[in-house]
């Protein structure tokens, strides 16, 4: 059976927006900057504590004591540290990773690969709609990871961040951390698109009606809960590289190549240390990506347009 092909025909937009047209796949990219950009935003704090935390382990005994501590010398801006360069970031990764999925999903399900299992075009439209999208975020990441992780701060802000590293390191050094980031966001967009296809797939299953006899706020119900169950596979399987993200971009030596960098900080912390905080990533990513997916759907039934998935 076609991938996209029967979903495509079953789909139908109530507003004035035609499904697959450049307009659609625009809008996508509008509810991706709408779903990714505040949401990562709003986790900060939790951003904060666990990038600290997966470079120096000791740093804090735990996120509560973290937060206090931080609170009582900084005050709120202290816990929103990193918030201004996680915004720009994840607002255009965002943009790439929600709006060339879509792009991605029709071509290759419709055009290149009509036969093709759903599950392969979900895997393979999410790897290369993050390929992407990883490129404009990186540069925004490795200044938040920098200003988060080095003490006293690397920067004060996006702009003096950027600033430093481009005049010490060139361009290059903001995307010093791009392989690792693939490494990290390709994995982790691969099983949130797929699971959550999936997912909601699944529900309308068991729910034993088709999508279309729910009003929307059912929809958009049945769309958080199938990104919470993907938000915790995401975590857990693009943890390790997430680490390796944070340690390179604080701890790797100038001059020093990727893979020799990698290799002597896992000499340093071992199998054990890839796992550093992973219980608040899984808490931190399965609320966010929920979310997300929430966030996104309603701002496609807004326009008129089919929620994601359960076709």
């Amino acid at each position: 059976m076609a991938a996209t092909r029967s979903e495509g025909h079953a789909m139908a937009s109530k507003g004035n927006i035609e499904l697959f047209s450049p307009t659609y796949f625009a809008a996508c990219a509008a509810g991706g900057v709408i779903s990714c950009g505040p949401t990562h935003t709003s986790v900060t704090p939790l951003d904060l504590v666990k990038c600290r935390r997966q470079v120096d382990p000791n740093i804090y005994t735990s996120n509560l004591s973290a937060w206090r501590s931080i609170f009582a010398k900084e005050g709120l801006r202290g816990v929103f540290f990193g918030w201004a360069p996680t915004a720009v970031g994840y607002s255009f990764q965002g943009a790439g990773k929600y709006g060339f999925y879509e792009v991605f999903k029709y071509y290759y399900g419709e055009k290149l690969f009509p036969n093709t299992n759903k599950t392969v075009v979900y895997l393979g439209a999410s790897a290369s709609a993050e390929f992407l999208a990883d490129i404009a975020l990186c540069p925004f990441e490795a200044v938040k990871v920098r200003m988060q992780t080095t003490l006293p701060p690397y920067a004060n802000g996006l702009r003096e961040g950027w600033s430093k590293v481009t005049a010490k390191e060139g361009i290059g050094g903001l995307y010093k951390g791009l392989y690792p980031l693939w490494g990290r966001q390709i994995p982790y967009t691969m099983v949130k698109f797929a699971t959550f296809e999936t997912t909601v797939n699944q529900i309308y299953k068991t729910l034993g009606q088709p999508k279309e006899s729910y009003n929307a706020l059912q929809q958009t119900g049945v769309s958080f809960l199938g990104g919470y169950i993907a938000g915790i596979g995401c975590a857990v399987i693009s943890h390790p590289a997430d680490v390796m993200v944070s340690k390179l971009n604080a701890d790797r030596q100038p001059g020093e190549s990727g893979g020799k960098a990698m290799s002597r900080i896992y000499g340093n912390i071992g199998f054990r240390g890839l796992w550093n905080g992973v219980p608040v990533r899984i808490a931190m990513i399965g609320t966010l990506t929920a979310f997300q997916w929430l966030i996104y759907d309603s701002f496609k039934v807004s326009l008129g347009l089919p929620t994601t998935g359960g076709h």
